[in-house]
């Protein structure tokens, strides 16, 4: 208990100028990314900024990483957007409630480790689909609705100075890093472009046109929704895909951060956080989220190590929300626009385009396949699924042709296989041809010093074979088997007859 409840290592000095700033920093740049979601998502952006504030307080008070900063991210969002069009915000509310519970299970059943089972080319697929899902969604902010409710492009001057301010903001999220990265990119953007419109009086679509903030604190709240079974049925997917999603994206920032840092998060504590996090956001009107890799790079930069700047992050969100909403709604949709193209640019994983001709093939068609089922779909969860079992079943494919076997008789007329590859389902037939029972001589050895039992279809083909030679009267023997081989021959016993030579010198599988 004492573990859980202590939010600061004090054997560790705290540099407390370091935190605040980067507490600072981060705040900045999360508020216009929780805006852009809540609004593209058609919420309040009220909804986006308790999201911030809640899932950045839970889990840096919580969570298995100090300097890991969680927010109301684009990704868990993305995939409730159907949802939300068809059923309306209090289903989202069960919904992120339901996605923290599962996460909270997650972590409390220890399956944190499994995310380390999603490859590489699945995590460029997934970030790639997700940029360009953010991407387009910001051109959708060119288009107006008239009085009739019928949406259409803007037109003459009203695009002209959207497009030239969304530019502006790019070329200055760009280009100011390479001055100084003292202060954020994206919040200067934002400064310098709310300047222009406000200082030349510029008519231009700001944040006051899609909703108005009013900023009082959270309040609990429980979804408004029918408690039955097919309200279950229709939120279980969604909370099952924004749980997975959020995981994902979650436990890879803790390995990013773990490598920057040079010290080890823990993944299942990590997972309990954002379940709690999760659960406070659904009941206290948040749109839910998980950890943000920008934000995190942005305060490791800052110099933060501890979990004090994610609480003055969190709590500085909260003062905007409470004093800071008149100014919030006169930001200009461009500014956001522009932020938003760039946290797209900089989400697609350009490295994965120029390794392409260094990659196998199979992992770029998993890596296209898992992009494209996340832009046509918006199903991130479904995506990393197919490509995980994609990569899995290319592994074993590529396993199952590596199973080799020598053979030699030694004087005394005892033949000999040596088999070299794995033995599982995928090459046991491969396995079983290169035996040849009937011209055989009347004692056989197998030799797996090179080779390892995985799993039960490698124990039948052992035992159909053992089969073919006692019906033939001849002896079948294994010989230099691992210690996890001959302990899963022993379970299987009861169906198997096998022949295993006590052979002390490999009790284990003997490095090649």
């Amino acid at each position: 208990m004492r573990n859980t409840l202590q939010l600061f290592d004090f054997s560790k000095k705290i540099n407390y100028k370091n935190e605040i700033l980067a507490g600072f920093t981060v705040a900045m740049t999360m508020i216009p990314e929780s805006l852009s979601f809540a609004i593209l998502a058609g919420l309040s952006p009220l909804i986006g900024l308790y999201a911030a504030f809640m899932m950045g307080l839970v889990t840096a008070v919580l969570g298995g990483r100090p300097g890991m900063v969680s927010g109301g991210a684009g990704a868990t969002i993305v995939v409730l957007i159907a949802l939300i069009k068809s059923h309306g915000v209090e289903y989202l509310f069960a919904t992120v409630v339901l996605a923290g519970i599962f996460q909270l299970l997650v972590g409390v059943f220890k399956l944190g480790k499994f995310v380390r089972l999603i490859p590489q080319p699945v995590m460029y697929g997934f970030l790639n689909g997700l940029a360009v899902i953010i991407f387009m969604a910001q051109v959708e902010q060119f288009k107006v609705v008239d009085a009739q409710g019928i949406s259409g492009w803007l037109q003459g001057s009203s695009l002209y100075i959207m497009l030239a301010l969304t530019a502006l903001t790019i070329a200055i999220v760009y280009f100011f890093p390479k001055i100084t990265k003292a202060v954020p990119a994206s919040l200067v953007a934002i400064i310098v472009v709310f300047a222009l419109v406000l200082g030349f009086n510029i008519n231009t679509k700001t944040v006051s046109d899609i909703a108005n903030i009013s900023g009082n604190l959270p309040s609990f709240h429980i979804p408004q929704i029918p408690f039955s079974l097919e309200t279950l049925q229709i939120i279980f997917p969604y909370a099952m895909i924004m749980a997975g999603v959020g995981l994902i994206e979650s436990l890879l920032t803790l390995s990013m951060v773990d490598e920057i840092t040079d010290s080890k998060g823990s993944a299942n504590k990590e997972s309990v956080a954002q379940g709690l996090a999760n659960i406070t956001n659904g009941f206290f009107g948040g749109m839910g989220g998980c950890a943000m890799v920008a934000q995190t790079l942005v305060n490791l930069n800052a110099g933060s190590r501890a979990r004090l700047s994610g609480i003055f992050a969190s709590l500085t969100i909260l003062i905007i929300i409470l004093v800071g909403a008149p100014f919030i709604e006169k930001i200009p949709m461009a500014a956001l626009v522009g932020v938003m193209m760039m946290v797209a640019i900089s989400t697609f994983q350009w490295v994965s385009i120029r390794i392409v001709n260094k990659m196998p093939k199979s992992d770029i068609f998993v890596g296209v396949t898992v992009a494209l089922i996340t832009i046509l779909l918006h199903n991130l969860a479904l995506a990393v699924l197919v490509g995980v079992i994609i990569a899995a079943l290319v592994f074993a494919w590529d396993n199952a042709k590596r199973i080799r076997a020598g053979i030699y008789t030694d004087d005394l007329g005892v033949k000999y296989y040596e088999i070299s590859g794995p033995l599982f389902f995928g090459s046991v037939t491969a396995f079983t041809d290169k035996f040849d029972p009937k011209n055989d001589p009347d004692e056989v050895v197998v030799n797996f010093k090179d080779s390892r039992i995985v799993d039960m279809s490698a124990i039948d083909a052992l035992d159909k074979l053992s089969k073919k030679y006692s019906q033939l009267n001849k002896k079948l023997v294994l010989k230099h088997l691992s210690e996890d081989c001959r302990k899963m021959l022993k379970n299987a016993e009861v169906v198997i007859e096998i022949n295993v030579q006590d052979d002390p010198t490999y009790k284990v599988m003997p490095a090649k």
